[in-house]
């Protein structure tokens, strides 16, 4: 028997949601000129968004070890999304930037999350939704309630999504 989405309470059906938007993201993300993108760099990406970090921050920031930190940014390096480059106060201190091909990497996922929200919410709007804004504002404002009420509001703040455990 098939089971009624309606049936699913609000935090299994936002985790079942994540997942499925995840896989649809990393496949267009893949689709459009990033083949070697996984959903893992996204972790250490977000930390580049708005800094510079050394390993050793980027770890302690995301609460896994240097050497995790090392082998994603290698993998990062590797495809063209990251490099190391000299801290302009510590010549042996290596800093990590995201290139311009990581910045594309950024706005290409971006511009696919807006693509699906706008086609989530056409969709709302045919099935009887009378008015997208005012439905977008209240589910937001939900889903805002649910990461404060789960703890995880702070951390994506911070641009440091909670990393799952292995």
């Amino acid at each position: 028997m098939p089971l009624d989405p309606d049936d699913i309470d609000l935090p299994a059906l936002v985790a079942l949601t994540g997942a499925a938007v995840d896989a649809h993201v990393l496949a267009r993300v893949r689709a459009s000129g990033h083949p070697g993108a996984r959903r893992s760099h996204g972790y250490v990406i977000q930390a580049l968004i708005s800094g510079e970090p050394a390993v050793g921050d980027l770890a302690r920031d995301l609460g896994v070890t240097q050497q995790a930190v090392s082998k994603c940014v290698a993998e990062l390096e590797s495809l063209g999304y990251a490099e190391r480059v000299a801290d302009p106060g510590d010549a042996r201190v290596r800093r990590i930037r995201l290139t311009d091909h990581g910045h594309d990497l950024v706005e290409t996922t971006r511009a696919i999350r807006r693509s699906l929200e706008r086609t989530a919410l056409d969709d709302a709007h045919e099935q009887g939704s009378s008015d997208d804004e005012a439905d977008a504002s209240g589910t937001r404002r939900t889903l805002v309630a649910l990461l404060a009420a789960s703890g995880g509001l702070e951390a994506v703040r911070r641009r440091r999504a909670p990393v799952p455990e292995s």
